[in-house]
């Protein structure tokens, strides 16, 4: 992967959805689409076109178990990267804790395997 490049890095955290995906996914460490969409209350379309957009900026890696799709943090990023997400994530904290609430609401959530690194 090449080197981020802090401007296109702002420019997809610039938009709000974007910012708290990406905040949510280092949260929890890994999340599949229905888990987003419903965290966020938003449609599967519009939480996919963002995930695309993170996915293609740098953001995040994907990865597919059966029919689900799970998202987590790149792990390719360099370390001023995460210094700019903490930061951001500080700065968020009161939605994410709503957010996070949500998740744990959620019904029929899909299991996960245990990925070995």
């Amino acid at each position: 992967m090449p080197e981020l490049d802090p401007i296109r890095l702002f420019k997809c955290l610039a938009d709000e959805t974007r910012l708290t995906l990406t905040l949510l996914i280092r949260e929890e460490g890994e999340l599949c689409v229905c888990e987003m969409t419903h965290a966020l209350q938003e449609s599967q379309p519009k939480v996919s076109r963002h995930l695309a957009q993170l996915r293609t900026c740098g953001l995040l890696s994907d990865r597919r178990e059966g029919q689900w799709v799970y998202y987590r943090m790149s792990d390719e990023l360099p370390g001023w990267v995460a210094q700019v997400l903490a930061a951001a994530e500080k700065g968020e904290a009161p939605s994410l804790v709503e957010l996070q609430r949500r998740l744990q609401g959620m019904g029929n959530r899909p299991e996960r395997r245990m990925i070995m690194c």
